[in-house]
């Protein structure tokens, strides 16, 4: 990306950041006359139209290790990147986690996560707007887990997607609406161990997961999204671990969800970013990469945020903010560091198969 539009970007967060203090106005004090019936009936207000916006998009997310002790102050759990989320207008990343302190660990599973409830105070905390918990660690303790996980998603009153009682919950999108823009946002995995899929994937009489094997139903949830809303989000868990370049059944999932009304498709799981750009004048990014990660270290340590620019249902700027972690937190990235990680970011769309412009 060329300085000068890093720059318009930098600009977009700021006044985002500002935008999100303002408020509605005051009703105005006094009492009002008694209507008579010669009184013209007061003319509704206009609605208001959507503004642009700024969404961020965080990467794999969990408190294991060192971060878990990070829970005892909430408000700081996330690092100095809290700074770039909450200057978004909508902020979202990937909880990599179950939210449990019980349950059995998943059979055969090398790699289990799971988290209290304050987790989710965390995120919110941290700026965070809304998480996807579709993914292969949403389940990591199996039934009783997801049972105090959307125990702690409803206390907590934190949006998750992905996740649900049953099938309907699941696929179901997350809706709001942010500077007059209608947004719905769907969660999905395409990544289900082969002996955990069948327990853990939602249907109409079992909870669980909204898998994205199932395609006719992600373009059903898509277009079921679609009604009502100015823009639909997609967030998948998909790809393969450690490799930077996205897998067939990758294109053709985001080429039949654009098809079928996505305007935005980002997701993870590959643990290192990859390429980002346009997909039939949509944009896709294949992968956000590790973005509060105990284990993170070498490539898996490059990490970062994506923003984007909407004005309607179009991006009309994108920019990935570097970040490298450390300790399990991704730190910011300045100055010729930076620089040289974005052009390398850039350079991850040429395998992608996407434009850097619409």
């Amino acid at each position: 990306m060329r300085v000068s539009a890093v720059a318009a970007m930098g600009a977009l967060v700021a006044v985002a950041a500002s935008a999100c203090g303002g408020s509605d106005g005051a009703k105005a004090e006094g009492t009002t006359p008694r209507a008579t019936a010669s009184a013209a009936k007061p003319k509704p207000a206009p609605p208001k139209a959507a503004e642009p916006i700024v969404l961020a998009f965080g990467g794999d997310t969990h408190f294991e290790g060192q971060l878990r002790s990070r829970l005892g102050n909430p408000s700081t759990a996330l690092g100095p990147v809290a700074s770039t989320l909450r200057g978004a207008d909508l902020a979202m990343v990937n909880l990599e986690t179950a939210i449990t302190t019980g349950g059995t660990p998943a059979p055969g599973k090398e790699f289990t996560f799971r988290a209290p409830p304050s987790a989710l105070t965390a995120l919110r905390r941290a700026g965070v707007d809304v998480a996807s918990m579709a993914n292969n660690h949403g389940m990591d303790y199996m039934q009783e887990g997801l049972r105090d996980s959307l125990a702690a998603i409803k206390r907590s009153g934190f949006p998750i997607v992905g996740i649900g009682r049953d099938a309907d919950q699941a696929y179901r999108a997350y809706r709001t609406t942010v500077k007059g823009n209608r947004i719905a946002i769907v969660g999905a995995t395409q990544v289900l161990d082969d002996n955990l899929a069948t327990a853990w994937t939602a249907t109409g009489a079992q909870g669980g997961l909204a898998s994205a094997k199932d395609v006719p139903r992600m373009v059903q949830a898509v277009k079921d999204a679609r009604k009502g809303s100015d823009l639909v989000i997609v967030h998948l868990h998909w790809g393969q671990e450690l490799k930077s370049c996205p897998l067939p059944r990758q294109q053709e999932l985001a080429k039949a969800l654009v098809a079928a009304g996505a305007d935005i498709i980002v997701g993870g799981h590959a643990h290192v970013p990859l390429g980002g750009g346009y997909l039939n004048g949509k944009y896709v990014h294949y992968g956000m990469g590790n973005f509060v990660f105990s284990s993170a270290h070498g490539q898996t340590a490059k990490s970062g945020v994506l923003l984007l620019r909407v004005e309607g249902r179009k991006v009309t700027k994108s920019k990935w903010k570097p970040a490298e972690i450390v300790g399990g937190l991704p730190i910011p990235m300045k100055g010729a560091a930076a620089a040289a990680e974005v052009e390398r970011w850039n350079g991850l769309r040429e395998c992608a198969g996407l434009s850097a412009r619409p």
